[in-house]
């Protein structure tokens, strides 16, 4: 498939300019995720902080970071439906404002409650985002393409790690309610991208969009309700959830399943897409990306925690010894870069797996502060490089007017095992010990390693020479359903 670069000069559909180059535009895209992945990573350092504060256990504390992650993952299939409707520039602007707002009523919330109420707000404002961010990177070709995708990779994984930094010192000199507030510099970070507006209005997608197609509500809805219980089920013992709560959670968790299985199958073009998720090779990637933030995520919860129990001292002591983690996001995101010119994807896609897998058997194994850095270092080198490849790889995967829709189904699945790293650590705390808990963790980053090994999700650059050439766009047709 031949991706449509973004160009110059215009903002509509007509005309033709010379191709943008993939580093202006990742660095242009990765001011603008900065504030969201900063979300991650800061409220990490304080959320005993928070837990002290609002006086609630500290494993009820991982909702902060498990409903972010929980609305950004159900908001990103829903951007990627919305893309060919409004464009990317209007979905930055309506995530922004989500973003802004949610993390306002967090930062002022006065019980957890209201917190995670404004996490919830904030982290579909980010998914939306997240989404047209991505949507413009992809439009480039191959590789400017990756330029794009590794600048906004590395910058991601920095603020996510960099984060800890900024909210132990946050939490130290203004208190956790300004930390989580933090995510409200997307606003002025948006302003300041407006001179390049006209970068950020077109996608990869080329084809009829779904203008006078009906929204899918009932597949939207059954999806929002399975992601919605996984993330519960897990959180039921450490917020101590009633039994017979718990026993609705997981009946609806079980109706939505085969709910979403029902309106694939009567509606094959509705919100799910079976033309999407029948290529091959294509679930396999969403799940491979969950298992990769599932390990990074859980890590990314209890490493503060850790840090200040071996230290003594408190969150801006944490953040300092997090720091040089990021370190490693910068690092990732360049030998992706050098890497996919010379690996298939499924190659890379299993690397990143078996080095996630091994930061969290660090972290599970060995005790201090020095093997919780390293392991945290490994995790975000994962993470980090994880962004890169899937969504390019899933790019080459689908027709191309399907593109913006399988980045939001992507995209929901890695968020979606963002959420569930914390929230299954969180679950498991008071049960059995940390390094237990790490190590049912680790399940997750050896299942990503070896499904990449065995479905081979997707073709690296060097295995598509190989192949005929495509045929030009307007022949391609949707992949036939397996």
């Amino acid at each position: 498939m031949v991706s449509q670069a973004v160009t110059l000069g215009r903002s509509g559909g007509g005309g033709s300019g010379r191709p943008t180059d993939g580093r202006r535009l990742g660095l242009v895209l990765g001011m603008l995720v900065l504030p969201m992945y900063v979300a991650l990573g800061a409220p990490a350092v304080a959320l005993p902080a928070v837990g002290r504060a609002l006086g609630v256990p500290f494993g009820a504390t991982a909702w902060i970071l498990a409903a972010w992650s929980l609305t950004s993952a159900l908001a990103m299939p829903v951007a990627g439906r919305l893309l060919s409707r409004w464009g990317p520039f209007h979905l930055l602007v309506a995530g922004v404002t989500g973003l802004v707002a949610g993390s306002a009523l967090a930062g002022a919330g006065p019980t957890l409650a209201v917190v995670i109420v404004g996490r919830l707000i904030g982290g579909a404002g980010a998914g939306v985002t997240v989404v047209a961010v991505f949507a413009v990177a992809t439009a480039l070709p191959g590789r400017e393409r990756t330029r794009a995708l590794g600048i906004v990779a590395a910058a991601s994984a920095t603020a996510s790690g960099c984060g800890t930094l900024l909210g132990g010192t946050v939490t130290a000199w203004l208190g956790w309610r300004a930390v989580l507030a933090i995510p409200a510099l997307a606003l002025p970070l948006l302003l300041a991208a407006m001179p390049s507006r006209r970068l950020l209005t077109r996608t990869g997608a080329d084809g009829p969009d779904d203008r006078a197609e009906p929204f899918d509500f009932l597949g939207a809805a059954v999806l929002s309700v399975l992601a919605g219980s996984v993330i519960t089920l897990l959180q039921a013992h450490s917020v101590g959830l009633p039994a017979p709560v718990t026993c609705v959670v997981a009946a609806a968790g079980v109706l939505a399943a085969a709910g979403l299985r029902w309106c694939v199958r009567r509606r094959p073009d509705g919100f799910v897409p079976r033309r999407v998720i029948a290529v091959r090779g294509f679930p396999a990637l969403g799940l491979i990306g969950g298992a990769v933030f599932a390990g990074y995520y859980g890590v990314l919860f209890l490493a503060p925690s850790l840090i200040e129990r071996a230290t003594g001292g408190g969150a801006l002591e944490a953040g300092l010894f997090l720091a040089p983690a990021a370190v490693c996001s910068v690092l990732s995101g360049r030998l992706v870069g050098v890497l996919t010119g010379r690996f298939a994807g499924w190659r890379i896609s299993a690397g990143l797996a078996g080095i996630t897998l091994v930061g969290v058997l660090v972290v599970a194994v060995f005790s201090g502060p020095a093997p919780v850095i390293a392991g945290t270092a490994l995790t975000v080198c994962g993470f980090a490089g994880a962004q890169a490849v899937l969504v390019g790889v899933a790019t080459d995967l689908v027709a191309s007017r399907d593109r913006d829709t399988a980045q939001g189904l992507l995209n929901f699945m890695n968020a979606l095992g963002g959420g569930i790293g914390p929230a299954a650590v969180a679950g498991l705390s008071g049960i059995v010990p940390v390094p237990v808990s790490l190590a049912v963790l680790a399940a997750l980053p050896l299942a990503g390693a070896v499904l990449s090994l065995l479905r081979r999700p997707g073709a690296g650059p060097s295995s598509r020479t190989r192949c005929p050439a495509p045929k030009p766009e307007s022949t391609v047709h949707p992949p036939p359903i397996r």
